[in-house]
């Protein structure tokens, strides 16, 4: 039976010395340096992808219920187009095929692409719920922002989209911890987060389960704390007397 040896994150990652407080000095570092720079690419990842995916998703959302039905397509067609083709095949589209054909992308390097991917990724599943959002509203919500003289933008921006994003919140909370568990396939594009340090350091420690079970502890921390944050947003934006409201 394997001994499991948690002061292997103590040690440097190019001579395997013990290192006394575990933190690299100099240009060496250990294994617990490397795992919290990992830690770090994967926060960067997602949460910027978070940022595309709200904005664009929240954005086609809108357009599938514009009353233009040239607006409804182009939202729709986003949202088909990204939410079947699996999120593997998109980054890889991202990271070789794109870039040949339209040169300018040449130029980014690939933890923005894998951004753009993930983030165009989950913008059609946020996408979907805007749209059902704006929605469940009773239409004379619209109705009545339109009698009172505000365009329709006017209407989405201060009288719809502020009770649909209110409703919308516990789905919108479990997107923002899956955005941090798909953020792991950026690994195949040789970004340094979580799951390549994982592969990496157990390949060169042989310590795969010390290995793994950190990198799914941190997982787990990230995913958790958003879930946490998202519970504290509903709780101070919920509106007395719909449904679920206390």
């Amino acid at each position: 039976m394997a001994t499991w040896d948690w002061q292997v994150f103590c040690k440097e990652t190019v001579t395997g010395e013990q290192i006394a407080g575990c933190f690299g000095k100099g240009g060496n570092i250990t294994y617990l340096d490397w795992i919290i720079s990992a830690w770090g690419w994967t926060l960067s990842v997602a949460l910027l992808a978070l940022v595309v995916a709200l904005a664009v998703g929240s954005l086609m959302g809108i357009l599938r219920t514009a009353p233009d039905k040239r607006l409804v397509f182009i939202g729709t067609a986003w949202t088909e187009l990204f939410r079947n083709v699996p999120l593997l095949v998109q980054i890889f589209l991202w990271y070789h095929v794109l870039p040949s054909i339209f040169k300018p992308l040449q130029a980014f390097p690939s933890f923005i692409l894998v951004v753009l991917a993930l983030g165009f990724f989950t913008s059609a599943r946020i996408s979907e719920q805007v749209r059902a959002g704006i929605q469940s509203l009773p239409k004379g919500q619209r109705y009545a922002g339109l009698a009172m003289g505000l365009t329709l933008p006017q209407t989405y921006r201060f009288v719809l989209l502020p009770m649909a994003f209110r409703i919308v919140i516990p789905p919108l909370t479990s997107e923002s911890m899956n955005i941090i568990k798909n953020s792991s396939v950026a690994f195949a594009v040789s970004i340094a987060e979580l799951t390549m340090f994982a592969l990496q350091a157990g390949e060169e420690t042989s310590h795969n389960i010390e290995m793994y079970l950190a990198v799914t502890g941190l997982y787990f921390i990230s995913a958790f704390s958003i879930n946490r944050v998202m519970l504290f947003v509903e709780g101070r934006v919920r509106v007395p007397g719909m449904i679920g409201a206390k």
